[in-house]
């Protein structure tokens, strides 16, 4: 079992009152939003936290490359793109947890990065499991 299945697994929030088989749903990305609610639609329930962690380090390679960028200035795309697939996974790693207990929607969701060693970054994306229905 991995880290995240380690987290997951380890967590109250993994399993859901009827058992995670049964209430499994497919996340649709349009349900999943940095405010409380979804215009159009209530929260029948609540599943708890829900959260993707990804821990990334950068190359020797692709720091003297982004050294070379940064010479010449404006944006460092390697360390960009970098960033960019960190953030991506942590955020497909939240639905995945969020599936599991069942929702269909993730409400408050924000992110957060914290180097944990030199050169070593964990990128977190949190939010809110809710399951919606139309109004």
């Amino acid at each position: 079992m991995g880290f995240y299945g380690w987290l997951v697994s380890g967590s109250e929030h993994s399993k859901s009152p009827s058992g995670p088989s049964e209430r499994r749903n497919k996340m649709n990305k349009k349900m999943i939003t940095t405010t409380f609610n979804l215009e159009g639609y209530k929260i029948k329930e609540e599943c708890g936290i829900v959260r993707g962690i990804i821990v990334r380090s950068r190359s020797v390679v692709g720091n003297i490359g982004a050294s070379l960028q940064s010479l010449v200035g404006g944006n460092i795309s390697l360390y960009t793109e970098l960033c960019e697939g960190a953030r991506e996974d942590a955020f497909n790693l939240m639905i995945k947890h969020a599936e599991e207990v069942g929702a269909n929607a993730i409400v408050g969701v924000r992110y957060d990065a914290n180097e944990v060693a030199q050169g070593i970054t964990e990128v977190l994306c949190y939010g809110t499991a809710v399951i919606v229905e139309a109004k």
